[in-house]
């Protein structure tokens, strides 16, 4: 039995990776703020032939960063993969960023990844191996306009994700980032409506710039997720991954 924690997994790219593994056999906790969402993810796994639990609470919290870790050693016995998914993003150029906003970012985006990944570590050395999966951003690659706090919380991701990979590669710990760019999940409307944008009008213009024409899904992420995440792609540490259509290419 493989067993993977999946945070930010009630909805977007969270919720998509929690069902791809499961179909493919994975036993997953779903970590998340909101217990309908989250519950209600969990119970379309359970639907579909798949284990699924869920685990309730604010990973901005490293107390609770290492509880989940526990929870889910306490129900299994093991963690063999760790999705770091959750995520926010403020469209603000520097002037216009909050105190808040900027600490608010680097709480969830950064400091959630780091306690998580610090409170797994240990089990998975113990159990013989693991795969950490970190969600970063295109953005996390190149700059990008009004997302000033974003762009440096997944840029942080990134770097962070390839000193775990040197620390942890001789322990059977693989550690790697996936870079999305433009994907149809709830993030990318709350970004057009926090620039005052249609969110229908905004996803076309995103289509029409990208290079192949059209934004991605939360499934293409979630089947690189699972592909990254398996014994398949054990010589594969310490990388960004993009996932972006093209956007970074050039």
């Amino acid at each position: 039995m493989r067993v993977a924690v999946i945070t930010g997994a009630s909805s977007g790219f969270g919720a998509a990776i929690a069902e791809e593994l499961a179909s493919s056999g994975v036993t997953v906790m779903l970590a998340g703020r909101n217990p309908e969402r989250t519950e209600a993810v969990a119970a379309g796994i359970r639907d579909a032939g798949g284990q699924a639990k869920t685990w309730l609470g604010d990973l901005s919290d490293p107390a609770r960063c290492q509880e989940l870790v526990e929870a889910a050693i306490e129900s299994y016995n093991r963690v063999d993969i760790l999705v770091n998914s959750a995520g926010i993003i403020f469209r603000a150029t520097a002037e216009e960023t909050t105190n808040q906003q900027w600490r608010s970012t680097m709480a969830v985006n950064v400091d959630a990844t780091f306690f998580t990944s610090r409170a797994v570590i240990p089990f998975m050395r113990e159990q013989g191996g693991g795969a950490i999966i970190n969600i970063a951003s295109d953005w996390g690659l190149v700059g990008g306009e009004q997302a000033v706090a974003y762009c440096a919380s997944k840029g942080a991701v990134v770097l962070m994700t390839k000193a775990m990979a040197l620390d942890h590669a001789r322990e059977g710990i693989r550690v790697n980032a996936i870079c999305p760019g433009d994907c149809d999940t709830p993030m990318l409307d709350d970004e057009a409506v926090q620039r005052g944008a249609d969110p229908t009008e905004s996803r076309r213009e995103a289509a029409e710039e990208s290079p192949v024409g059209r934004i991605g899904t939360p499934e293409e992420v979630a089947q690189l997720v699972a592909y990254v995440s398996s014994e398949k792609a054990g010589y594969i540490t310490g990388a960004a991954i993009p996932i972006d259509g093209g956007n970074t290419a050039g």
